[in-house]
């Protein structure tokens, strides 16, 4: 059996068409699961056990189960609740895309917080005693001092959980998705090529990846140019 290169350029272009899937998913998924990171970083770090304890075990939950399984959860195991079903929530979770939207939102969310809880931890406590001698406020020290080292701490591993969401996309081609994987599955079962087309999808892939390695390399710079010699 020979390996046909020929097959990999022309599958290129019809592997492409599922950037927009993969692109769109991966934009809302990590809006949506920033913002929720970064409510669960603040619980993290409180000192106030209420905050604190619900927002440890959603991590721990989140982070210690497989993300296909999550999403398995979400798009096979809510629809046997009927209350589900009857609820506002069917809307949106009977949809394939909603359903990985949300699996990936929520995974996204425990990641985050506990790369941010790492950078706000990782903020020297002298500039936060030089912050209180200038007699700002703890908001104003969080805001003005805490939050631009912190962002500048967690980029590094921000851009590695953004390049690990890129890859776990590849999970919604198991639920009827046509993303980048999706349509080479789909070309693979009309060729009986998996090499040839798989290897295409890899090649997108990395480029993808290449692109989001290069802004986050370019958004540390931004944010490190006051500490650069």
């Amino acid at each position: 059996m020979s390996f046909d290169v020929s097959l990999v350029w022309e599958s290129l272009p019809q592997i492409v068409g599922g950037i927009g899937v993969t692109l769109e998913l991966l934009l809302v998924s990590l809006a949506l699961g920033t913002g929720l990171g970064i409510v669960l970083a603040l619980m993290r770090i409180s000192p106030i056990g209420l905050l604190s304890w619900p927002a440890f075990l959603y991590i721990y939950v989140f982070r210690g189960t497989p993300l296909l399984v999550q999403l398995f959860i979400i798009y096979h195991g809510l629809a046997q609740f009927e209350f589900i079903r009857d609820s506002v929530l069917w809307i949106f979770l009977r949809e394939p895309y909603w359903c990985a939207i949300t699996a990936f939102s929520l995974n996204v969310a425990a990641y985050t917080a506990e790369i941010l809880r790492g950078g706000i931890q990782g903020v020297d406590r002298g500039l936060h005693e030089a912050g209180r001698a200038l007699g700002l406020k703890p908001h104003q020290r969080f805001i003005h001092v805490t939050a631009p080292i912190a962002v500048r701490l967690s980029l590094p591993a921000y851009g590695n959980e953004i390049i690990s969401l890129l890859k776990g996309t590849a999970l919604v081609s198991l639920i009827t998705m046509y993303d980048v994987t999706g349509i080479a599955r789909t070309i693979m079962a009309r060729t009986f090529a998996p090499y040839e087309i798989f290897i295409s999808a890899a090649i997108v892939y990395l480029c993808l990846t290449w692109l989001i390695q290069r802004g986050v390399a370019l958004a540390e710079r931004r944010f490190s140019r006051y500490v650069r010699r």
